[in-house]
């Protein structure tokens, strides 16, 4: 195994073997296909149930394992150099059903990883709600995800914080835009409310980045965005991801997401399902601002996005129609 600290500053090659958790989501995919395409050797860590092997790149090496397997991830990471941790949980009921994804297997896999001889490079693609621990379990699981790597003293860890990420395989913020396509914008935040946005594409980018700047991204938490500056009130969303339909804007109030969100976990947990809506994530989407700031990781690595909200939705649109 290549030590991570002898890792080239700017010159990836497949000598240089990536474990990715998480291969087969939305970033993770993305992930797979920019890794290969900056001539790293992926190794792709999915479940052996899987309903998404299908969504494995072909070049990448397959393992089945769970995040519960020790003797299984022993011998997937055994012979890494970069561990890639982007698995994760978005949906469910209450805080056991992130702590598995979120925090158990990362805790698993970090343990895994100190005792190596040569123990590899982590980076972990957060989130920016890890921020704001205190709104719901995913933000609290996300925190606590950082902060299991952070106490892992003998290993060398790299943070992503994104906001919310979209593109191609999309499924959170792909059906707003659809919706404002077919000329309705439901708006759940508030009146003022400013996000930051960032491309999946990009997203990939600050990875291969933070792999080619190995020892200046080293014990360092990054939020990256798509650069625009303060990020975007729904007006801006709305007019970048129109389509040549008029508009219709449709608020709904605080106090309606709350009392859906509620109705919606009730009835998630009598039919034993994941919902997205609860009241955590009423609470997170409620909040005035969700915003990043490029300076220190562009300083840092000369990385900067490329793509921005318009060209991001056209982009999209042209894929999934």
């Amino acid at each position: 195994m290549v030590s991570w600290a002898h890792m080239d500053e700017g010159t990836p090659g497949t000598s240089n073997i990536i474990a990715l958790f998480g291969a087969t989501g939305f970033i993770g995919f993305e992930l797979q296909r920019s890794l290969l395409a900056d001539g790293f050797g992926v190794r792709a860590l999915i479940r052996p149930n899987t309903t998404n092997r299908h969504r494995v790149v072909n070049g990448v090496d397959v393992r089945e394992v769970t995040l519960s397997d020790r003797a299984g991830i022993e011998s997937a990471v055994c012979d890494v150099d970069v561990i890639i941790y982007s698995a994760g949980t978005v949906r469910g009921c209450g805080v056991a059903d992130f702590r598995e994804a979120n925090v158990d297997g990362l805790r698993l896999i970090c343990d895994v990883a100190s005792k190596q001889t040569g123990p590899p490079l982590v980076i972990l693609i957060s989130s920016l709600a890890a921020t704001r621990p205190e709104l719901s379990h995913y933000a609290h699981s996300k925190h606590e995800g950082e902060r299991v790597l952070q106490a892992c003293n003998r290993l060398a860890w790299t943070i992503l914080r994104p906001p919310a990420v979209y593109g191609p395989g999309d499924r959170e913020m792909l059906p707003v835009f659809r919706l404002i396509r077919r000329g309705i914008a439901l708006l759940v935040g508030p009146s003022q409310q400013r996000l930051s946005l960032l491309h999946v594409e990009d997203l990939a980018r600050a990875v291969s980045t933070c792999l080619r700047r190995p020892n200046v991204c080293r014990g360092q938490i990054f939020e990256i965005d798509d650069g625009h500056d303060g990020g975007y009130d729904w007006n801006e969303i709305v007019a970048l991801s129109k389509g040549r339909r008029p508009v219709t804007t449709v608020r709904v109030p605080r106090s309606l997401l709350s009392i859906l969100s509620y109705i919606n976990l009730l009835i998630a947990r009598c039919l034993r399902r994941a919902p997205m809506l609860t009241p955590g994530k009423s609470r997170e989407l409620s909040q005035e601002t969700w915003l990043c700031d490029n300076t220190a990781f562009t300083s840092a690595t000369g990385w900067r996005p490329v793509i921005q909200l318009g060209e991001g939705v056209q982009r999209l649109f042209s894929v999934t129609g």
